[in-house]
């Protein structure tokens, strides 16, 4: 037989992400075992299974209609960029949310993947000579390691750590600073809101970020995904990059950027609709020269979410209100049962955003591995409730952090996993007991 062609080392090398990787080993054990009639509760991914604001809703049934942007059937692309009511709607957000738009320039991603990778590209040197590293503050979204791996750049990162008391200590910023010395950093990641922590980082927090990277010279990014879920409504209204001026940090204006979501505020994880919003006008336009090897966005999800710019501040802000009210009351319900049912772990504060980590490390065994636990739900793990068969899909938290010795010992994601607040009320209201069952089931196994 000839030998066949051989995979990239990059192809040869990936596995699914951490967020991905229970949903995929479930759908196998599905093939496997067709008669089975196990039901899922899917927490692995922020997958939010409310509805679309209305204006949306609405747009969507009329599309196709006399009149309306697909009524001949034909859909072009758009300019790379985006078209000009999507990119108006981005900004219109952000003032709705109380922040001055002047002088800020938008560019439409396919959602805010599209624009991470093209973000890091556009601050990060290639490994190497130019190598100018992105920092994060671990535990981070995974998706920044992945994109970068993937387009040939470097991360290094600071770490929080998760306390007894569920709440995770902010980053030391001496640390912040003798990092970026040490590896020559071109920019800070935050995410105000944040994914997968929940925790809530305060202007105040932005301001001292901000002021760092003023001093060494650095971008700062932020990923407001999650913008105005915050749950403690009585301390501070909006936290977000464009509430940061050279007023309050001199320097700042001109190294600010943001990356924008319809998938979680706006409740439209498939319409993969995103965006990079900046002050630096050079950073838009050679954002927008790199895009142009994409052609442009998904032009129906454009049109789609363009329907946001005709809706007042007082229609979002009823809007924004809504969603606190929904995933609040049930955030804080369930992280306290899950603590009542599975008695010695730790639950982080669901302060912000949509998601809260789990850590056993208090009353697991010393070889425990959460990615094997998260396997195990997902290929064999089945708990009978109210009559009917289900199993948990979590995400497991290693691949959230960086460490340098490589070894799982020294990995705080080891004992941890990170749960979405997105499956319906009902579904979630099984979560606390599914988790306490399977986490026996498999420690006795």
């Amino acid at each position: 037989m000839k030998a066949k062609p051989t995979l990239s080392e990059h192809f040869a090398s990936r596995k699914p992400s951490a967020i991905r990787m229970a949903q995929i080993e479930f759908m196998q054990r599905q093939k496997r075992n067709p008669h089975e009639k196990v039901q899922v509760i899917n927490t692995a991914i922020g997958n939010v299974s409310l509805p679309m604001h209305k204006a949306m809703r609405e747009r969507l049934k009329h599309m196709g209609h006399p009149g309306e942007p697909f009524a001949d059937g034909v859909v072009k692309y758009s300019p790379t960029v985006g078209i000009e009511s999507a990119c108006k709607t981005m900004l219109h957000i952000i003032a709705c949310s109380g922040f001055p738009t002047e002088g800020l320039y938008a560019q439409i991603t396919d959602g805010g993947s599209a624009a991470m990778e093209l973000v890091i590209l556009g601050v990060a040197g290639a490994a190497g000579t130019s190598d100018r590293p992105v920092l994060l503050i671990d535990p981070a979204y995974t998706n920044y390691r992945s994109m970068a791996q993937r387009i040939g750049r470097r991360v290094v990162s600071v770490r929080r750590l998760l306390q007894d008391d569920g709440r995770y200590s902010l980053p030391d910023w001496q640390e912040i600073e003798e990092v970026i010395l040490q590896e020559k950093v071109s920019s800070i990641v935050v995410i105000p809101y944040d994914n997968p922590t929940g925790q809530f980082f305060s202007k105040s927090a932005l301001i001292k970020l901000s002021e760092i990277a003023v001093k060494h010279n650095l971008w700062v990014i932020s990923d407001e995904a999650y913008r105005e879920l915050f749950y403690d409504t009585s301390k501070e209204r909006v936290s977000s990059i464009w509430g940061i001026s050279d007023h309050d940090v001199p320097g700042i204006e001109g190294r600010r950027i943001s990356i924008e979501s319809t998938s979680k505020v706006w409740n439209a994880c498939g319409l993969r609709i995103g965006a990079i919003v900046t002050d630096n006008q050079e950073f838009h336009q050679k954002s927008v020269a790199e895009y142009t090897a994409n052609l442009c966005a998904n032009l129906v999800g454009q049109q789609l979410f363009s329907a946001i710019l005709e809706e007042s501040k007082g229609e979002l802000h009823r809007w924004y209100n809504e969603q606190r009210s929904y995933y609040q009351s049930m955030m804080s319900r369930l992280a306290g049962k899950i603590k009542e049912t599975s008695p010695g772990v730790i639950v982080s504060s669901p302060d912000a955003a949509l998601y809260s980590v789990i850590d056993v490390r208090k009353i697991a065994p010393k070889n425990f591995n959460a990615e094997d636990f998260v396997m195990f739900c997902a290929s064999k793990g089945v708990v009978t409730l109210q009559g009917q068969q289900f199993t948990l899909l979590m995400a497991p938290m290693a691949e959230f952090y960086q460490v340098a010795s490589g070894r799982v010992e020294d990995n705080p994601g080891r004992t941890q996993m990170r749960i979405a607040y997105v499956e319906t009320p009902e579904k979630m209201e099984l979560v606390p007991e599914l988790f306490s069952i399977l986490l026996k089931d498999y420690l006795n196994c």
